[in-house]
């Protein structure tokens, strides 16, 4: 080959390699997925017309106008918040006198038992109607007592006109950007659809710079911390707490007129709450759990499979009995089926009670064998029991073997954290 020829290829070839590079430089960048880890939710499962549960919630009370001259005097009575039995909660507007207003309702909130900073949050709800009826999900940064509104920051996850049961907003408060001046957009149904005739997953998703707005997965909303202007200052770098609540005329919405009926009933099917991370388990993937506190095996005893076979802890001897497959069921919780058994970690008659026994039973996908998997980030994980919000726990801390496994009140101590080895 002579000179001139080899030159030639030589150079050629210089041109493909540099165009390559700058195609491949051209190519945006792409991002890992990110994992949303379940760590705190509310299922509402109980009995028709329970309370919500107070560990997760309490009540805003009065009807003081809230700021919005609204109309409604909030309770904590059963007439205004309850369990419908079928996995609801209710929040009930009542056109009633009481306190001195024309009508009650409810405003849930988990300020002082649940706040977070960042995350996904989400519930599925089914919203009600009519001029003047403005319901909202939505949050309020924990030092709002210090602080003040709208210096602790404020997140609209939700908010809805009763009038066009079509749209809801999505907005943050803050300072430089509150009230009428909230930076937020609407999202209105396709094809006609409405918000009173079917429940929606409404969801936002929050990091360090960005928060964004979900309805049935469709992002409607991005805020970003570099779009705030002089004298906007960012304020969501912080823990906030979660509001729930109906209300009843107001500046916005404006009041109830002729057409308005009443009750109107906000009902929610979840409220979960997660946190961006890796995926603590590999669903499907089978594990034995270490007691922290015992170094001892999560076991079925006698390698059992009969229903009702009771769980406890033993020396790891890595038999069928101490090994559980973690199955991801469609909410987001998992089951702990033992594969020798085919039978699920099971709490006896779904009770909620301190101390009720943990078993293998047939699987089912009842709350009482379904359970969060927390990640402690220490390397140990807590159970969570969604039916009774309780963690799986051996019994007075033992070390013994067969010592029993029971469902306790979430303490954080090593009798209820777990280590999961993958086999």
């Amino acid at each position: 080959m002579d000179r001139m020829k080899l030159k030639m290829i030589l150079l050629r070839t210089l041109v493909c390699l540099l165009l390559f590079s700058l195609f491949c430089s051209s190519l945006p960048s792409t991002k890992a997925a990110t994992t949303w880890n379940l760590v705190w939710s509310d299922e509402f499962n109980g009995n028709f017309g329970a309370a919500p549960d107070s560990r997760k919630w309490k009540y805003d009370i009065g009807g003081s106008g809230w700021g919005n001259n609204e109309l409604q005097y909030y309770t904590d009575s059963r007439n205004n918040s309850y369990l419908d039995g079928n996995g609801n909660l209710v929040i009930k507007a009542v056109k009633e006198n009481f306190g001195g207003n024309s009508y009650t309702s409810a405003r849930l909130l988990t300020k002082g038992l649940f706040t977070q900073a960042y995350g996904k949050f989400e519930a599925r709800i089914k919203l009600p109607f009519g001029k003047g009826i403005w319901p909202a999900f939505w949050m309020l940064g924990d030092n709002l007592d210090s602080a003040g509104w709208p210096n602790s920051g404020e997140i609209d996850i939700m908010e809805h006109l009763g009038h066009d049961s079509s749209t809801i907003y999505g907005t943050v408060h803050g300072p430089g950007y509150s009230g009428s001046g909230g930076i937020g957009k609407s999202y209105t149904l396709p094809n006609g659809q409405l918000f009173k005739d079917a429940f929606h997953v409404i969801s936002m998703e929050w990091e360090p710079t960005q928060i964004r707005w979900y309805v049935d997965g469709n992002l409607y909303h991005t805020f970003n911390k570099s779009q705030l202007g002089s004298g906007q200052t960012w304020v969501f770098d912080h823990p906030f707490f979660m509001i729930m609540n109906l209300a009843v005329g107001g500046n916005w919405p404006g009041d109830p007129d002729a057409g308005t009926t009443f009750p109107q009933m906000m009902l929610v099917d979840y409220v979960r709450v997660y946190k961006a991370g890796s995926t603590p388990v590999e669903p499907g993937a089978v594990y034995k759990l270490i007691n922290v506190n015992s170094g001892k095996a999560l076991d079925v005893y006698a390698a059992g499979t009969a229903d009702g076979t009771n769980v406890q802890i033993y020396t790891d001897n890595n038999t069928p009995a101490q090994r559980w497959q973690v199955i991801r069921n469609a909410d987001g919780s998992y089951r702990l089926t033992n594969p020798q058994s085919g039978k699920s970690l099971d709490v006896a008659d779904a009770g909620t009670a301190d101390g009720t026994n943990v078993q293998i039973w047939s699987s089912n996908e009842s709350v009482a064998q379904k359970w969060n998997i927390v990640d402690y980030g220490d390397g140990s994980f807590k159970l969570i029991n969604t039916g009774s919000g309780k963690a799986l726990d051996v019994s007075s801390a033992g070390t013994a073997d067969g010592t029993n496994v029971q469902i306790w009140s979430d303490n954080n101590t090593s009798a209820q954290k777990w280590r999961m080895i993958k086999l």
